[in-house]
């Protein structure tokens, strides 16, 4: 093997290793979309029984129970929707964080690129 076949060798590996990373780093930003998306979802419900209590003194509670009790209902859903998504992404973005760790423990040129 040639010296000139052994550095096409290096620059293939080493570009099956940064689309590697690159793969990781788009699914780390889906994570993080998928996380701010959670907080959006999980914050809804808390906005909507901050506005409920807010306005408690305009309604009498026993009166509007047939409307609360499905909306409680769907606040709940919702809130353990977020939470799911929030644990989830974080869980996710660890790994993600872990991988990219490992790849640049085996690979010492990512150590210059990714931070």
């Amino acid at each position: 093997m040639t010296r000139t076949d052994e550095t096409r060798e290096d620059s293939g590996g080493s570009a099956v290793i940064f689309n590697e990373v690159q793969l990781i780093l788009a699914e780390k930003r889906t994570s993080l979309s998928v996380l701010r998306t959670g907080i959006a979802i999980f914050v809804l419900p808390l906005s909507v029984l901050s506005l409920l209590i807010t306005t408690s003194r305009y309604y009498v509670m026993k009166d509007v129970w047939p409307l609360l009790a499905p909306l409680l209902v769907l606040c709940i859903l919702l809130a353990l929707l977020g939470a799911y998504l929030v644990v989830r992404s974080i869980t996710r973005i660890h790994l993600y964080d872990r991988l990219i760790h490992r790849l640049k423990q085996r690979h010492s040129v990512l150590n210059e690129l990714v931070d």
